[in-house]
């Protein structure tokens, strides 16, 4: 009660303790974390977001070529990092 919307975000070598909600979102390619390890859960959307590094680029094609070939999985951005907040 008094929620209306959880978004799940889950980190590299953490347990996931939540496995359902509206929203997960990945940083992607992390070997740690692949897309399929989490299509069984129970999530309204999925979304990819290109891991921020030297690589970026790359990330991003990646991420996009991800969501092209698996319908499950759409585009998203890490606002926090586009605005420039660490």
């Amino acid at each position: 009660a008094g929620i209306d919307w959880l978004c799940i975000s889950p980190k590299a070598g953490e347990p996931l303790v939540q496995k359902s909600g509206d929203e997960l979102k990945l940083v992607f390619p992390q070997p740690e974390n692949h897309p399929d390890d989490f299509v069984d859960l129970d999530f309204s959307h999925r979304y990819l977001q290109a891991m921020d590094s030297p690589k970026l680029a790359e990330n991003v094609a990646a991420a996009v070529e991800f969501c092209k070939a698996d319908p499950r999985w759409r585009l998203s951005v890490q606002t926090h990092k586009a605005i420039g907040i660490p």
